[in-house]
């Protein structure tokens, strides 16, 4: 029986069944971490043993009745900005490197209520700061399916984890387009809530009314399984909405008749790679013989959406990231004469260049002379474009659009240019300005073998609607693009990823 083949709900069930233990389980995750986390760099921190003590006990869970949900027993990696009590929580910053949280993210204790066995953190950009996961302090994370190439970021470790078959899934955190843009690089599903769906307390902040947590998984059934667990109302994060409506896996129908789905046309022009536009017509295609009504439109503003959300996300990360001063936790550095020279040399040494530029920019923006002609005009235009969805989810259910204008580029390519990387979210930030949530599933492969992935967003609260969507691609496309493993080197067997089609699941 292969356990590394399976989903996250498939194995769940075996362990529920007992026809796998949980140790087992486990063990084949670290098995395979062994094989292959020389190549891709996924993890920062793997917890061998606690993961074994907790593995122990969640099966005396299950065999008690204590566990009896979707998740019980099955292994998952989180991203290295969520607390862990007890376990290094880096963000991938050397100015983090030695912080052991005291306490655990609420996202985390929902899924140890769900039985969960977490094995490790995950790689990132330095405070979720970049698109590739190569700002990370820890290496760059490679792309399982060409590890020549980028996972995405920030949750690149997350999804390339999920992606190299590590772990069944893993939770992301999404500012940006953090979880949709790397899951369709690596050809993983990962969908960003409605803000406020899963509650933010013990994530590490970046922009706090941008960030939300997200599961990564191998397919839909997975990912709505994992939120329907993780979404709560928490009285300890202000922004944390109460809903009544997070029975997310009963929306996994194969029926999309009559739903109402627009394609804006200004996500389809000069600069997105004609292999993803042709995809994604293919997969609205798909839908569209299977009942849908699918139009295109004009959504406006698009272009507008890059400046606007660099401004905000800058601003409130460079007041988020004043409290690591080398003072409370973290790291001091060793040389100093006084305090004020302590502060400047902790936080030069401490954090990296993409994180410093941001700072450096959201300072200036709220600086006086410049708050009013740059960061209160960029929330105008926020408002703007919260509108602009608002007018188009009046006339459709759904909206499809790209990930990401290329797919995942070569190591070092975007780094070079920090400009080129900030458009490339241009598909994405503006589901985070907006609050609203959105998926992102593969639905292709390019000539050279890499993933494509297909965004679709939803308005606020509509969860449900994009599952229904997503899954019933899934079913039209019995699961084409979803059930291939990437080539990596395999019990001493060295074969160069990228190379060859990955081979189909059994």
């Amino acid at each position: 029986m292969d356990i590394l083949s399976m989903t996250a709900v498939e194995l769940g069930k075996k362990i529920r069944a007992k026809e796998i233990t949980v140790r087992e389980a486990v063990q084949a995750c670290f098995d395979r971490t062994t094989e292959v986390e020389d190549q891709v760099n996924s993890f920062v921190t793997l917890e061998k043993e606690e993961a074994f003590r907790r593995a122990e006990a969640v099966q005396k869970g299950i065999e008690e009745g204590r566990f009896t949900g979707y998740l019980a027993g099955v292994p998952v990696a989180v991203k290295d900005n969520l607390c862990t009590r007890g376990v290094l929580t880096t963000c991938s910053s050397k100015i983090l490197e030695n912080f052991i949280p005291t306490y655990t993210a609420e996202a985390v204790r929902n899924l140890n209520k769900a039985g969960a066995v977490v094995i490790g953190k995950t790689n990132m950009d330095e405070f979720a700061m970049g698109s590739t996961t190569e700002t990370s302090y820890y290496g760059a994370t490679k792309n399982p399916w060409n590890l020549a190439h980028v996972p995405g970021g920030s949750s690149g470790g997350s999804c390339a984890a999920v992606a190299a078959r590590e772990v069944p899934y893993a939770l992301g955190s999404d500012t940006g387009g953090s979880i949709r843009q790397p899951s369709a690089y690596c050809g993983v599903v990962g969908i960003k809530p409605t803000y406020g769906t899963v509650s933010r307390y013990g994530l590490i902040a970046y922009g706090s009314s941008l960030d939300q947590i997200g599961p990564i998984a191998r397919d839909v059934t997975d990912c709505a399984a994992i939120l329907e667990a993780i979404a709560s109302h928490d009285v300890k994060d202000s922004t944390s909405v109460l809903r009544e409506d997070t029975d997310f896996t009963s929306a996994l129908k194969c029926d999309v008749k009559g739903m109402r789905i627009g394609i804006p046309q200004d996500y389809f022009t000069e600069g997105l790679d004609q292999e993803i536009r042709d995809a994604i017509f293919a997969a609205a295609e798909c839908l569209k013989r299977q009942g849908a009504v699918v139009e295109k439109f004009d959504l406006g503003l698009v272009k507008y959406a890059i400046p606007a959300y660099y401004v905000i996300a800058s601003a409130e990360a460079s007041s988020n990231l004043s409290r690591f001063d080398g003072v409370k936790y973290g790291y001091r550095t060793k040389n100093y004469e006084e305090l004020h020279g302590m502060y400047k040399k902790t936080r030069s040494e401490g954090f990296g260049p993409e994180v410093k530029r941001r700072i450096m920019l959201g300072s200036f923006v709220l600086s006086s002379g410049y708050y009013d002609a740059y960061y209160l005009k960029a929330l105008r235009t926020k408002a703007l474009i919260k509108k602009a969805f608002d007018d188009a989810f009046s006339r459709y259910d759904i909206i499809l659009a790209p990930a990401a204008p290329q797919v995942a580029p070569k190591l070092g390519a975007s780094l070079s240019d920090p400009l080129k990387m900030y458009l490339g979210d241009i598909y994405t930030v503006s589901v985070n300005l907006a609050g609203l949530p959105g998926i992102s599933i593969p639905v292709g492969r390019t000539s050279g073998g890499l993933p494509i992935g297909m965004q679709m967003i939803a308005n606020c609260f509509q969860e449900k609607k994009l599952f229904t969507a997503a899954y019933t691609y899934e079913c039209l496309t019995e699961k084409k693009w979803v059930s291939r493993w990437p080539h990596l080197r395999r019990n001493g067997e060295d074969i160069p990823a990228g190379e060859k089609e990955g081979r189909e699941e059994k």
